[in-house]
């Protein structure tokens, strides 16, 4: 599991610096060099859409590392399974 975490990094793609759910906006944002707010416009234009848009944006949520590299799925992996212990 920790190699899928790993290449997840790698991607270079972090939740961004201005959060108003859990920065996924705003690191796509910052990894494309535009402003914020066009991404935010283009993802509630792909919610009126049919499709599975919330579903994509908590996949993303939870596999993104924040600022600091953390991943909140790994976390949360983690802490069950020292739990277990």
């Amino acid at each position: 599991m920790n190699k899928f975490f790993s290449i997840v990094r790698g991607i270079g793609l972090k939740r961004g610096p201005q959060r108003w759910l859990g920065g996924v906006c705003g690191g796509i944002a910052a990894k494309l060099n535009v402003d914020v707010a066009y991404v935010r416009v283009a993802y509630l234009l792909f919610c009126l859409l049919p499709g599975p848009a919330v579903v994509i944006y908590v996949v993303a949520w939870l596999l993104l590392p924040n600022q600091g590299g953390v991943i909140a799925l790994e976390t949360f992996l983690n802490q069950r399974s020292q739990g277990k212990k």
